[in-house]
């Protein structure tokens, strides 16, 4: 007995799959929407589409391992040692950020999984 064939993956699930990681570009204008954007898609189309609902859980995990790196560059500015580095750790990190969320978002369009580096799988 052969394995079944995944279901294909429509224009409208890359379509969405890419929204679930551009969303995320939202929390650079409101301060939340970098968590609301990818929760929302996820939370919608996983159930309709397994290639969105993975995408969308894989841009929710990194956006949650990005505000805790986030955080523990924050807590690490209050060392005397970190403190002249925080400015560039920080924009580092906001660089690291949007370049992959650009990469995600261009893969996912094109019907690619793309699993995120440095991403704390916290939603299983």
């Amino acid at each position: 007995m052969e394995n079944p064939a995944p279901p294909a993956i429509t224009s409208d699930d890359r379509l969405w799959g890419s929204i679930a990681h551009f969303s995320a570009c939202a929390g650079y204008a409101t301060g939340i929407g970098f968590l609301a954007g990818p929760l929302i898609v996820w939370l919608w189309k996983r159930d309709t589409s397994p290639f969105v609902g993975e995408q969308g859980k894989e841009a929710l995990n990194f956006n949650l391992s990005i505000l805790i790196y986030f955080v523990a560059c924050i807590l690490l500015c209050f060392t005397f040692i970190f403190l002249f580095f925080v400015h560039i750790a920080l924009g580092l990190l906001g660089a690291f950020h949007l370049i992959c969320i650009v990469i995600a978002g261009l893969k996912a369009y094109e019907g690619e999984s793309f699993r995120y580096p440095l991403n704390l799988r916290l939603i299983k």
